[in-house]
C-alpha cells in the first residue's frame, strides 16, 4: 500500500507546533458575555430561594437564571445514539442539589471580574438533607438521590430510581456455582478502582451566537457534534433544526467530552439573550464539577483445575454514577465482556452488577470506559491464580486466551475474526526479559527489581449502533474535500482517514482537505468514542471513495467517448487504451462545472453488525524500595494488535499516551473526599497525574493481524491502551514484596505500609 501503513504527518501538525489560534477559545468574538454557575457546597440539598436583586445591580451583568427560569425537561448530558441508555435525570437548574458542585444558578456578564463579583453577591437558601457517600451502601439506602417522580430511563437496563439503581442486570452462559466448587483452585478477591480525571490539558468550553437566520451556533470543544445538537435542542425545548454545532480543534478528550459538561449553560444565555456567550471551565471546574471514571468494585472469582485450565469466571461489579447517570449503564458492561472474554475454552461464567446513585460527582466516560477496572481485576486474580498454582502467568495465559476463530460468549457470541494476542505476549515476554527477571532480583540496601504482566483487549465501535460517514469530492483542481462528523481530539484521525482515502483514490495524502465536524455540513457521525473512528467511519471513507472512483470513469468515458471496458484510470489521469487518448484528474473536476449530470460528490454511512476487539500484551519492570515503598518504573513494554497499522507514528503515541494515564491510574491518582462529601483534589497540585519523567521506558511494538471487516483490516486502538498498566504493576508490586494491592492507585506509603505490617 501506498499510504496506508506509512508515518504520515499529521494534518494539523504545524498549526499545532506554531501555536495558531486553532481552539474554541481562540476562535471565540471577542464581545461574548462570560458565562459561569454558582455551584452547591452542599452533597444534598433544596434550593429554597436565591436573592438575585444584589447581583443584578452589579454593572455589566446581563442575566442571572435559577430553575424558575429554565425548562422543565429532563435530559441526559451522556453524548449516545438515541434513546440513550442513561436515565434523564438532569435539568439545566434543578432546585435539588445532588452533589457538592452542582449548578444554582447561571450568571451572565460583560467580563469575569463583574461576572465573579455577581456570583459572590447571589444570596441563596438551602435546606440541608442527609446524603448518601458510600457506594456499597447506596442501593435500597432510604437516602433517594433522585426522588422526583419525572425521572425516566428510555431503555429497559434495569434502572430504578426508587432503588437508587442507575442500572442493574446479568449474564451467564453455564452452571457458574457448581463448576466453581469442582474446581482444584479459587481464587477470589475484590478491586476497588477509584474515578479518576480525565486531565485533559484543555477544560470543557463553549461559545454559541446567533447567526443571520435566527439559528442558534455553538462552537465547542466536544468529541460529539451531532449529540450535542439532540441534547440541546430537548433540553432548550426548541427544535434540532435551529442549532448548528461546530468542534474546532480539541486539546484532549479522553471520553471527557463525550458528555455535554459545558454546553448547556452559554447555550441557553444566548438562546434568551441573543447574544454571544462564552463558557470556559477553571481547572477547578473541571476536576471538581465534570465527568470522570466510574468509581467500581469488582468482586471476581476464577476457578481452574491444577493443571492450569481456566474453567469458569465470576464477575460481579458495583459501580458509582454519582449524582447523575451519564454512561453508567453502558461503562458497566464492559467492566465484565472485556475482562471474561479474554480467556476462551471456559465452562461457565456469569457477570452481574449494579450502578447505583450517590451524593458525588456524576461520573461519565473515560478511556477504557469499563473494561479499564474489569480487566484490572480480572487479571490481578490470573496472576494471583498463577502464583497459587506455581505456574508460569505467561504459560498459564498462554494455555488459555481467546484464539483466533473461537467464539467469545460473554461478548455478544461474536466470532474472533482476527487475534494475535498469543504472539503479542510472546514477544512482550522477549521485549521485558521475562525468563532472566521474573519473579524478581534483590539489589542490596532494601531495594528489588521486579516484573509483572498483563493483556487486555477492547472493542472497534459499538456493534449494531454507532453509525460513521464520509463524503468526498473531486474539486475543479483535481484536489479532493473529506467531510466526516468524526472529532479529531489531537488522535489525528483527519489524517489517518485522509490517509484511507488517498489509498482509495491512488493520490498523495496532501491533495485530500479534511473537514469537520460540523452539524450543517458534515455527514451524520456518532461521534469520537468507543474506539469507532478508525474501524467505522474508515469504511465509510473507503466505500465513499471506492463510489466516487466509479464516477470520476463515468464522467471520464464521457470526455473520452469511450466505453468503460477501454477506459484506464490510474488516479492522476483516465486514457482510453484504444485511442490513446487522456483527460488529467484536473480537466475532470473543472469539466463537471459545466454541461454535467454525474455528480462527483458521493457521500457514504456506514454501520457494522460486530465490533472485533483489538488485543494488547503489556509487562513492566520496576525498582522497589522496600523502606518508603517508592515504585521506579525502569521499563515498560506493550505489544498491540489493532489490526492493519494505518499509520505507526500516530499509534505508537496513541499507546504511550494511554499506558502513561494507565501508570497514573495504577499509582498517583487519588480522589478524596471530605466526610461532608466535598471534593479535595481540586487542582492539579492536590491530583497527581505522571510526568513523562515519572513513566520510564516505554516501548511499543505491534503484531497485526487482519481484520476483514475493518477498513483494510483495521480495527481500533485508542482505547486498548490504558489497560494492561494497572494489572502489570500490580503483579510486579506482588512479585517485589509478596503482597497483593486491590485498590488503586498503589502508592507508595500503602506499599511500605503493608511492608510493615
Amino acid at each position: 500500500m501506498k499510504t496506508v501503513g506509512k508515518p504520515v504527518i499529521k494534518k494539523d501538525a504545524m498549526a499545532l507546533v506554531t501555536g495558531q489560534p486553532v481552539y474554541t477559545d481562540d476562535i471565540a468574538p471577542k464581545d461574548c458575555l462570560i458565562v459561569k454557575v454558582l455551584r452547591s457546597p452542599h452533597a444534598n440539598a433544596l434550593v429554597k430561594q436565591v436573592v438575585k436583586e444584589g447581583a443584578m445591580r452589579i454593572p455589566g451583568i446581563e442575566a442571572v437564571y435559577t430553575w424558575e427560569d429554565v425548562p422543565g425537561k429532563r435530559f441526559t448530558m451522556a453524548g449516545q445514539t438515541y434513546p440513550e441508555p442513561s436515565p434523564y435525570d438532569r435539568l439545566i437548574l434543578d432546585r435539588h442539589m445532588r452533589f457538592v458542585g452542582d449548578p444554582v444558578a447561571i450568571v451572565a456578564g460583560a467580563d469575569a471580574l463583574c461576572v465573579d463579583q455577581a456570583l459572590a453577591a447571589l444570596k441563596v437558601e438551602y435546606e440541608v438533607l442527609p446524603a448518601v457517600l458510600d457506594f456499597r451502601k447506596a442501593k435500597d439506602h432510604e437516602v433517594l438521590v433522585h426522588p422526583e417522580e419525572d425521572w425516566r430511563s428510555l431503555c429497559p437496563v434495569g434502572a430504578d430510581n426508587r432503588r437508587n439503581l442507575c442500572a442493574s442486570g446479568s449474564m451467564e452462559k453455564g452452571d457458574v456455582d457448581k463448576v466453581l466448587a469442582d474446581c482444584d483452585v479459587v481464587v477470589s478477591g475484590s478491586y476497588h478502582v477509584q474515578a479518576a480525571q480525565q486531565t485533559m490539558m484543555e477544560t470543557f468550553r463553549t461559545f454559541c451566537y446567533i447567526d443571520t437566520y435566527g439559528r442558534l451556533n455553538v462552537v465547542s470543544s466536544t468529541q460529539i457534534v451531532f449529540h450535542v445538537r439532540r441534547i440541546l435542542s430537548h433540553a432548550l425545548d426548541i427544535p434540532k433544526s435551529m442549532i448548528r454545532a461546530v468542534k474546532p480543534r480539541i486539546g484532549g478528550g479522553f471520553g471527557a467530552k463525550q458528555t455535554v459538561v459545558s454546553e448547556v449553560y452559554p447555550a441557553f444565555v444566548t438562546w434568551m439573550t441573543k447574544k454571544p456567550a462564552k463558557m470556559v471551565f477553571s481547572r477547578e471546574e473541571t476536576q471538581t464539577a465534570s465527568s470522570p471514571r466510574h468509581e467500581m468494585e469488582v468482586s471476581v472469582k476464577i476457578g481452574a483445575d491444577k493443571t492450569g485450565n481456566i474453567r469458569a469466571i465470576d464477575v460481579h461489579t458495583l459501580s458509582n454514577t454519582g449524582a447523575y447517570g451519564e454512561h453508567g449503564p453502558t461503562t458497566v458492561g464492559l467492566s465484565g465482556t472485556k475482562s471474561i472474554s479474554l480467556y476462551g475454552e471456559l465452562d461457565a461464567h456469569r457477570f452481574t452488577y449494579d450502578v447505583v446513585y450517590t451524593n458525588k460527582m456524576s461520573a461519565g466516560a473515560y478511556r477504557g470506559y469499563g473494561a479499564t477496572q474489569g480487566i484490572y481485576a480480572v487479571e490481578c486474580a490470573v496472576n494471583e491464580l498463577a502464583a497459587k498454582l506455581s505456574v508460569d502467568p505467561v504459560k498459564l495465559r498462554l494455555d488459555n486466551m481467546v484464539r483466533e476463530g473461537q467464539v467469545m460468549p460473554a461478548y455478544y457470541g461474536e466470532t474472533n475474526t482476527s487475534c494475535a494476542l498469543d504472539r503479542c505476549l510472546l514477544k512482550v515476554k522477549d521485549m521485558i526479559g521475562w525468563e532472566e527477571k521474573y519473579p524478581c532480583r534483590e539489589l542490596g540496601n532494601g531495594k528489588v527489581r521486579s516484573v509483572g504482566l498483563a493483556m487486555g483487549m477492547q472493542s472497534s465501535g459499538i456493534s449494531g449502533v454507532d453509525v460513521g460517514s464520509a463524503t468526498i469530492k473531486l474539486n475543479e483542481d483535481g484536489i479532493y474535500t473529506l467531510l466526516i462528523g468524526a472529532a479529531d481530539m489531537g488522535t489525528g484521525c483527519d489524517t489517518i482517514l485522509a490517509q484511507m482515502a488517498a489509498e482509495c483514490l491512488d493520490c498523495p495524502v496532501d491533495e485530500v482537505i479534511v473537514s469537520g465536524a460540523d452539524t450543517d455540513t458534515s455527514p451524520y457521525d456518532s461521534g469520537s468514542y468507543a474506539s469507532s473512528t478508525t474501524y467505522v467511519t474508515g469504511k465509510a471513507v473507503e466505500k465513499a471513495c471506492e463510489k466516487l472512483t466509479r464516477q470520476i470513469k463515468e464522467r471520464a468515458c464521457q470526455i473520452l467517448s469511450c466505453s468503460d471496458e477501454t477506459l484506464f484510470f490510474d488516479g492522476h489521469q483516465a486514457k482510453d487504451l484504444d485511442t490513446g487518448k487522456t483527460v488529467g484528474l484536473k480537466e475532470i473536476g473543472t469539466a463537471s462545472m459545466c454541461g454535467n449530470n454525474v455528480a462527483l460528490q458521493v457521500t457514504e454511512t456506514h454501520s457494522s453488525p460486530v465490533s472485533p476487539p483489538p488485543f494488547m500484551a503489556g509487562a513492566v519492570e520496576i525498582e522497589l524500595d522496600k523502606e518508603t515503598g517508592h515504585v521506579e518504573i525502569i521499563d515498560y513494554v506493550a505489544v498491540i494488535d489493532c489490526g492493519t497499522v494505518v499509520n505507526p507514528n500516530l499509534a505508537r503515541v496513541q499507546a504511550e499516551g494511554g499506558i502513561a494515564q494507565g501508570i497514573g491510574m495504577a499509582l498517583y491518582e487519588k480522589v478524596q473526599y471530605t466526610e461532608d462529601g466535598k471534593l479535595l483534589n481540586n487542582s492539579l497540585m492536590q491530583y497527581k497525574i505522571p510526568t513523562r519523567l515519572d513513566v520510564g521506558k516505554i516501548r511499543v511494538e505491534f503484531e497485526s493481524s487482519y481484520e476483514p471487516s475493518g477498513p483494510f483490516g483495521a480495527k481500533s486502538i485508542g482505547e486498548i491502551v490504558i489497560n494492561t498498566p494497572a494489572p502489570a504493576l500490580t503483579h510486579a508490586i506482588y512479585n517485589a514484596t509478596g503482597i497483593w494491592f486491590k485498590e488503586l492507585p498503589v502508592t507508595s506509603e500503602k506499599i511500605a505500609m503493608g511492608l510493615l505490617k
